[in-house]
């Protein structure tokens, strides 16, 4: 992609795959098609693969090089699994886990070792366990054995949009989302990656100093970052950027778009402003290119 800095190549590390067991699992039963309906949103065929080549062609269209997907529904591995399979060169697949589930380290085994995907997602609000929880440790002993494994913590603030949209209530409780609760599970399983997205959502002051203590801990830039106006003294996202690269480094932030549903697609207004304020930062070239996707690619493609 062109940019201020001339050709870097950029990939997305924070995008949905919101398949159609995902829109099933919302409909609890009821018709699919009516929640397309309901949202102005294009409801995907039963084959995954379908959905797949309108994200690559996504990608092609903005001139990406390669988009994380995560599969939104725990269970969901197969789905995005069958899209990253179709187009290996192009996609890597991430997947929401509940540790609590009693199939939790098989399903995360068979995700890694058989369906091939590199990131866990772990939403500790939304399934209400602490990151302390004994039944965490064996998925994160098997991550750390993984290389390009990466294990997504989702901390802060957590709106799902589309429940919002639905009416749908959203039982979360925050008492677990914390990133300061990962500091000790950080500490304890050095040879995992973790990210965190959205800068913590909220929580950025508490994300900060856990990325100071956790040089295994990295950030994606993901989203509106709409949680600005809960943060004491943050006046835009600028110094957000500012404040994480003071302490993360070029090298431990990653670019993301939370691009998730069609007829938008991937949301190309993120990129553009974020590379808007990393030039106005002056942000060198092998910064940017490390922020844009070098450092994605670093933690799971080749997993150095």
């Amino acid at each position: 992609m062109q940019t201020p800095w001339g050709e870097v190549d950029v990939s997305d590390a924070h995008a949905h795959f919101f398949s159609r067991p995902f829109f099933q699992a919302l409909a609890g039963g009821a018709p699919v098609e009516n929640l397309g309906a309901r949202l102005g949103w294009d409801i995907p065929g039963p084959d995954p693969t379908e959905l797949a080549g309108r994200w690559v062609a996504e990608l092609d269209q903005h001139g990406l090089k390669r988009s994380v997907l995560i599969a939104s529904l725990p269970g969901d591995e197969g789905s995005v699994a069958d899209a990253v399979r179709a187009y290996p060169q192009r996609l890597i697949g991430y997947f929401m886990l509940n540790p609590l589930a009693a199939d939790a380290l098989d399903r995360a085994r068979q995700a890694f070792e058989k369906l091939g995907l590199r990131g866990i997602c772990l939403f500790p609000a939304m399934h209400k366990f602490s990151l302390h929880d004994e039944r965490l440790r064996p998925i994160l002993e098997l991550a750390g054995s993984v290389r390009g494994a990466v294990v997504f913590v989702h901390c802060g603030v957590l709106s799902v949009g589309v429940r919002k949209k639905l009416g749908l209530p959203s039982p979360f409780d925050m008492r677990f989302s914390n990133p300061l609760d990962l500091h000790g599970v950080a500490l304890q399983f050095p040879q995992v990656n973790f990210v965190v997205p959205h800068f913590g959502a909220g929580y950025f002051r508490e994300t900060l100093m856990l990325g100071d203590l956790c040089l295994n801990v990295h950030v994606d830039t993901s989203s509106t970052n709409s949680w600005i106006r809960y943060a004491a003294g943050v006046r835009d996202l600028e110094e957000v950027f500012t404040r994480a690269l003071e302490v993360f480094g070029p090298r431990r932030v990653l670019f993301g778009s939370d691009s998730s549903f069609f007829p938008r697609g991937w949301n190309a207004e993120i990129l553009r402003a974020q590379v808007e304020i990393l030039a106005r930062l002056k942000v060198d070239a092998a910064g940017v290119a490390e922020i844009l996707g070098g450092n994605l690619e670093r933690l799971t493609v080749t997993g150095t």
